[in-house]
């Protein structure tokens, strides 16, 4: 489940500390917010989606230390959007370069750095139409690919920077195109 807090009669917008503390002091929910400061309260994914998320990130790590070519993230890695939303991808991947010069406090908090590539995985308490705008906001900030995928449907919104969303039913795999060369995704034991 997904609630969205308007916080304006305490604060005009959360501070990166707050928002740490927020999540250390209620280590059960994972928190973003979007580009009104309005703190966006999540429920930690069910334990079939966890599996899923692993997966997705585990074969996503295996490619980059082949690639050596960037940086992964999991799903409780939250970056500070160009748009100044506070948002956490399920998987991201940043490149190496683009990382590298962010400076070490920078990279300890909220990095303040948009992704290259982000995957949302959606999961049963998932509203399909909101993890889609947020498909599209990561786009607005210059993602350049995106994957939302569906276990449930079986398909998977591919999201390229400048170019309309296509949508893939039951997919075997996913390529990394021009963005990730070389990764291809299995997506048996998603589907």
């Amino acid at each position: 489940m997904t609630y969205t807090l308007n916080l304006k009669a305490f604060t005009d917008s959360i501070s990166d500390r707050s928002l740490e503390q927020l999540c250390r002091e209620n280590p059960d929910l994972r928190f973003e917010t979007d580009t009104n400061g309005k703190l966006i309260i999540m429920s930690p994914t069910g334990s079939e989606s966890g599996k899923k998320n692993l997966n997705l990130a585990f074969q996503f790590e295996l490619w980059n230390r082949q690639s050596k070519t960037g940086v992964v993230f999991d799903s409780s890695t939250g970056f500070r959007l160009s748009n100044g939303a506070i948002r956490s991808p399920d998987v991201s991947w940043i490149a190496g370069d683009r990382w590298n010069s962010l400076g070490d406090k920078q990279k300890r908090g909220f990095a303040p750095i948009d992704p290259d590539f982000v995957i949302e995985l959606l999961s049963p308490t998932d509203n399909l139409s909101t993890t889609q705008q947020k498909m599209a906001e990561y786009l607005d900030c210059g993602v350049k690919l995106g994957w939302l995928i569906n276990p449930d449907a079986k398909e998977v919104e591919i999201y390229r920077l400048g170019e309309d969303k296509e949508l893939i039913s039951n997919p075997s795999n996913l390529s990394g195109e021009d963005i990730l060369p070389g990764l291809t995704m299995d997506l048996s034991d998603i589907f």
